[in-house]
């Protein structure tokens, strides 16, 4: 039998789709579909510039710290415009980014925050059926995938002198949030459809038998910690990082599993887990501590550091090996099992500028972050540091890139990129 050539073609053409598509994935939540900041997409880009390997950008309204977030052909994104006093999600179309709709509220109570860190700063998450983000004390707001609202939710006053920055979690037909930091602090679990409270576990102020008991004021006490739900030990675990200790929670009741303590007052990274091994890092002058589930009720501590860089940004697992790009500006590899430093680098671009917030992404054994300077450092996950380039968009950012459909997508303060054409 004879196959033509344009059917032939055509049947090339139709596979090449079909990988593309099963080796793409819908960026859903903060971090990414498995809230650990990898990804199975390949071929990414590793060059790009201002006017190089740009397939387009739009103008945003004011700086925003947010990651977005994307459904098949729609990005999501919170945006605040502070001088109307509102706080939006925007939906874009993923293939030009025009703006598909708009939805939001307005907010004039009290909202203190930190000037590098601007409202609106949650990520939002979706689950294909509908989107859901977190405005701090204006609220809990779900939508349909159109912009129709179909609840909000009055959590209270979120009040700390930096803000806030936890992006919501949906895991099957529950919403969680770790709604801080400050005197009102609680992990919730939220029904997707109604917007009804589930379960609630509050995790107050609490410095009992540790020995940062000097830290009793909640300006310097608090957890942005997003949380990660995994099969860990054998059983589905919520997993959250809150101040002096790592926590495992029930995701279907609430119900404290164990506790592990070993880092420090503040917390801004999410929890990294891998099979029964757990790591969490501090924020300020922090600690990292790694423990390890499944030998007995309480987790056992696998190795600790005592004293770290100041991290932001949370750090991401790739072959038994943790990557993490520091708020000073050093990029630093541990071996995952030890705890043992194997590299640091200190990573300087154009804009001379090395203070860092971005969480890393790793994606074909391929490392992305962006300083503060709009500088973007794409490295090798590996044992042995190689910095691949130094790609600089002239545009202060504290987000996180995002993979999608073999481009980039990068928030700046003044522009959503996507790169790669």
């Amino acid at each position: 039998m004879t196959l033509s050539i344009p059917r032939f073609a055509a049947s090339v053409a139709l596979s090449c789709v079909c990988l593309a598509s099963a080796a793409a994935e819908d960026w859903t939540q903060w971090r990414g579909p498995r809230g650990d900041g990898t990804s199975g997409e390949q071929n990414l880009p590793i060059r790009w510039g201002v006017d190089e390997n740009v397939a387009w950008k739009i103008p945003l309204a004011e700086p925003g710290n947010s990651t977005p977030v994307v459904w098949q052909d729609r990005i999501f994104v919170t945006q605040p415009v502070a001088k109307q006093q509102r706080r939006t999600l925007l939906c874009l179309n993923r293939g030009d980014g025009r703006l598909l709709w708009e939805a939001g509220t307005e907010w004039d109570g009290e909202d203190p925050t930190h000037g590098t860190n601007p409202f609106c700063s949650s990520s939002p998450v979706t689950d294909g059926k509908r989107v859901i983000a977190w405005h701090g004390s204006a609220g809990l707001f779900c939508y349909d995938l159109e912009g129709r609202e179909l609840w909000r939710r009055d959590l209270g006053i979120q009040k700390h002198i930096w803000g806030y920055g936890s992006s919501p979690v949906i895991h099957g037909e529950l919403c969680y949030l770790n709604f801080g930091p400050g005197e009102r602090s609680f992990l919730i679990a939220l029904d997707c459809q109604t917007g009804e409270t589930v379960w609630q576990h509050d995790e107050p102020i609490n410095t009992a038998g540790t020995a940062e008991a000097k830290f009793a004021n909640a300006d310097f006490y608090g957890s942005w910690s997003t949380p990660v739900i995994r099969t860990v030990a054998g059983r589905e675990q919520l997993i959250v990082s809150f101040p002096f200790r790592v926590r495992g929670f029930d995701p279907q009741t609430g119900s404290p599993l164990w506790s592990g303590e070993g880092i420090n007052a503040l917390v801004y990274t999410s929890p990294l887990i891998v099979d029964d091994l757990i790591v969490s890092m501090g924020g300020y002058n922090g600690m990292t501590v790694a423990l390890r589930l499944g030998q007995g009720p309480e987790p056992a501590r696998l190795w600790r550091h005592a004293k770290t860089k100041q991290r932001i940004g949370s750090g991401a697992i790739h072959d038994g090996h943790i990557y993490i790009h520091n708020d000073p500006g050093i990029a630093e590899c541990f071996n995952l099992q030890t705890g043992e430093l194997v590299w640091e680098q200190r990573l300087v671009g154009p804009s001379g500028k090395t203070t860092n917030w971005s969480s890393v992404m790793i994606a074909d054994g391929i490392g992305y972050t962006i300083n503060q300077g709009g500088d973007c450092f794409v490295f090798r996950a590996s044992p042995k540091f190689e910095l691949l380039s130094t790609n600089s968009l002239d545009e202060s950012s504290n987000s996180s890139i995002v993979p999608s459909q073999g481009q980039l997508l990068i928030r700046t303060h003044e522009h959503l990129w996507c790169i790669g054409k």
